[in-house]
């Protein structure tokens, strides 16, 4: 496919700025980050005392702050949350308005390289330039961060698709995006974040910590995310997925495609060999990158 370009209206940047940025960050966020690599940008998500996610973040460590990428809806409330828990820290939170984001679909790795951006780089790695960071997150998906006057200059002459091809890569990828509306529902292993590197089990407290070890280290989780395609059309989150009469799990992200939609929903891992439907249609289910344990 020829490289194209999502503007990503609906995802933002937050920032923390200060000498006890990391450590805060590292303190509240599933992911160690405290000595994260600068050319590493892995998601990580954030959970409040019962292991329960109430945001999943894509981490940039930056010169002088921490981009933290995450969809518009909820962002406020979030900055709102998690300066409750910055008591006597030196660090201040705030939304990075002058960073914007875009996504990069397609082979781009020879069109990256004529304008000085290594593509020899592995998912969640990190490139830079004077004016963007470039994230790939998979092998024909990349994030842009930059001013959006240098996000519109770096992409002048691509073709422009939409947030729902974006979200459809992501899709494929089997990364989660949590919004208000599912705050709070999910312990980080049902939507997989273990399978995407988004959780550090070596790493000391942080919120949540105590429960997800123990899902980790004492038997699992009965549901899971997975991937699946129907013919309707993008079905609402928390559609309920039924096995017979029976609901099995629910929706977390859905896109439009160009046979009806692709979602991922967590659904009990017994009812995973069963016909399902959402909406009233059929869903069929479609590979991830990685092997979904069945705990």
């Amino acid at each position: 496919m020829a490289l194209q370009y999502a503007a990503l209206r609906d995802t933002v940047c937050l920032e923390a700025r200060g000498a006890d940025a990391a450590a805060f960050l590292h303190a509240q966020l599933s992911r160690a980050v405290a000595n994260l690599d600068p050319a590493r940008a892995p998601l990580a998500a954030w959970a409040d005392a019962r292991g329960r996610v109430r945001a999943i973040l894509r981490v940039c460590r930056a010169s002088e702050r921490w981009l933290l990428v995450t969809p518009r809806d909820g962002a406020d409330e979030l900055l709102r949350k998690l300066r409750m828990f910055v008591l006597r820290a030196k660090v201040t939170l705030a939304r990075a308005d002058d960073v914007g984001v875009a996504a990069l679909l397609g082979d781009g790795d020879a069109w990256l390289a004529a304008r000085g951006f290594s593509a020899e780089v592995l998912p969640n790695q990190l490139v830079r330039s004077d004016t963007l960071s470039l994230v790939r997150v998979g092998a024909s998906y990349w994030l842009a961060l930059g001013a959006p006057d240098a996000l519109l200059s770096f992409t002048a002459g691509l073709e422009e698709t939409t947030d729902a091809e974006a979200a459809l890569a992501e899709i494929a990828l089997g990364i989660p995006a949590i919004v208000p509306a599912l705050a709070e529902r999910y312990v980080a292993q049902m939507l997989n974040l273990d399978e995407l590197d988004a959780v550090s089990f070596d790493k000391g407290c942080y919120p949540g910590q105590e429960i997800i070890a123990r899902v980790h280290n004492l038997g699992g989780v009965k549901r899971r995310a997975r991937r699946y395609a129907g013919p309707s059309e993008p079905p609402a989150l928390g559609t309920p997925v039924l096995a017979a009469d029976t609901q099995v799990g629910e929706v977390v992200r859905s896109a439009a495609s160009r046979t009806g939609c692709e979602l991922l929903a967590v659904v009990e891992n017994s009812a995973v060999d069963l016909p399902l439907t959402c909406a009233g249609l059929p869903l069929a289910e479609l590979p991830l990158p990685f092997a979904v344990p069945r705990d």
